[in-house]
């Protein structure tokens, strides 16, 4: 796949060489043709909470790039900000989606040297051409009503759709059945030949393979036993409460990465274990990591990543076939009321690592992956005049995308966006309401900010 090349002005490489990481655009993608706040799936129903079923959000979640200036995004489990049922974890039956974006650069005479145009072509539906197992419903809302089927109205012959719901689960069977409707996708990428759409999911939590074509689900990667839950429940604190091992509800399976050579999948858990946080000290901030081989479909290995000063995970994405960075934040900002704190890039390298399969926290914790920060997202917007309170509190979606070269200097681009819960707009702190857009941050920078890394875009053909 051909590099997209921007030539610009020696004014425009002076404001970038002038730091090491540069923010060069931001921008925001907050309705389509189908209108605002809608995406292209073409679905006119609305969802058990009143939300139309096309809402376009929270799809900052998770991005990758698809070559060129287009890339894939996935939102979350769908809106469920909104208290309606608090027995479900006020979840809905919103299909789980992803969407393609293309994202035009133009030069700017500033203050950021280029302007970022997202434009939404295309939404794609998940879907399962096998029988899923959905919620035969009656919990109780807000109202006191009982709710009705976990089913999609959608749902026919070869088309069962994977939806936010967090009942459409078999109790019979462990977190990792596959065969479960219920999907909470935060990490996606796309093959190097282009056919395949892979995201990580919270759930299960799972890997699964997605016909980027028509969304149709043709695999599905198992995980490490440890990493499932037996006692399975709609709610999360109720799923926590019943279990001593395996993944915390709702921070399963967030970060998801592809090696450069398309063999290697590697993803990321957004918190402990909770065998591991249960052990205290080290363990509680220790991540794990698998590594998937996507041929044999097999893990092949597990890492340790300790928190530095963030409550959790949200992305990987990878510098090369070795090296990663990785997206730990915490749960300040736009959409929390107050001020974002952390929001940190750090770089880590698997070559050499200790495998820490079978190893109890304390001991996979002394054995963690080093890592060096490569980026502290806060500073550098900061310093762009976006105030601490306007940086989005879900910084979640990482990915490298084209370079642009400036008067002779390649400028590698690293896209990040935010999940906005489907809120299109939030309270600040203060009792005012304040825009919440579907955003993205573009940053630049050259191979010398990677302090001695080589850096490989993914090999897409």
């Amino acid at each position: 796949m051909k590099q997209v090349v921007l030539v610009l002005s020696i004014f425009v490489l002076a404001h970038l060489s002038s730091a090491q990481v540069n923010l060069i655009a931001v921008g925001s993608l907050n309705s389509s043709s189908a209108g605002p706040w809608a995406d292209l799936s073409g679905l006119t129903n609305t969802i058990e909470n009143g939300a139309p079923a096309n809402l376009l959000g929270g799809f900052g979640s998770g991005i990758c790039w698809a070559g060129g200036n287009t890339f894939l995004a996935v939102p979350d489990r769908g809106p469920n900000a909104v208290a309606w049922a608090s027995s479900i974890d006020d979840t809905t039956s919103y299909i789980e989606r992803f969407h393609t974006i293309t994202m035009q650069l133009e030069p700017s005479p500033g203050p950021l040297p280029f302007t970022l145009t997202p434009t939404l072509e295309t939404t794609t539906l998940f879907y399962s051409s096998s029988p899923l197992v959905y919620g035969v419903g009656g919990e109780i809302d807000n109202l006191g009503n009982a709710i009705g089927s976990g089913v999609p109205l959608q749902n026919g012959l070869s088309r069962n759709y994977f939806t936010g719901r967090s009942d459409n689960f078999d109790a019979n069977q462990n977190s990792g059945y596959s065969k479960d409707a219920r999907l909470d996708s935060e990490g996606v990428r796309l093959s190097n030949d282009g056919q395949f759409v892979y995201t990580s999911d919270e759930y299960g939590p799972y890997v699964n393979v997605f016909l980027r074509a028509n969304g149709q689900r043709v695999r599905s990667f198992h995980l490490p036993e440890d990493f499932f839950v037996t006692n399975l429940s709609p709610m999360g604190a109720a799923e926590i409460a019943g279990n001593t091992i395996g993944r915390v509800a709702n921070k399963g399976m967030e970060g998801l990465a592809i090696t450069p050579d398309g063999k290697t999948l590697v993803g990321i858990v957004q918190n402990s274990l909770i065998q591991d946080a249960a052990e205290g000290g080290a363990a509680a901030n220790l991540l794990r990591i698998v590594t998937i081989d996507i041929n044999t479909g097999k893990t092949t290995h597990e890492y340790g990543y300790l928190l530095t000063t963030g409550s959790g995970v949200s992305e990987i994405t990878a510098i090369n076939n070795h090296e990663f960075l990785v997206d730990e934040r915490d749960g300040k900002g736009r959409g929390a009321g107050n001020k974002a704190k952390i929001k940190q890039l750090f770089k880590i390298d698997l070559d050499g690592a200790v495998d820490i399969a079978g190893m109890d926290g304390l001991t996979a914790a002394a054995n963690a992956v080093s890592k060096t920060l490569f980026l502290d997202i806060v500073n550098v917007l900061t310093a762009n005049n976006i105030s601490a309170s306007n940086i989005p509190a879900k910084i979640e979606g990482l990915a490298f995308g084209s370079d642009v070269i400036l008067n002779g200097t390649v400028i590698h681009t690293l896209w990040v966006a935010n999940d906005n819960d489907f809120l299109a707009e939030v309270d600040d702190g203060t009792g005012n309401m304040i825009p919440n857009p579907n955003q993205f941050f573009v940053f630049g920078f050259t191979n010398a900010d990677l302090n001695g890394s080589e850096f490989v875009p993914q090999q897409l053909h």
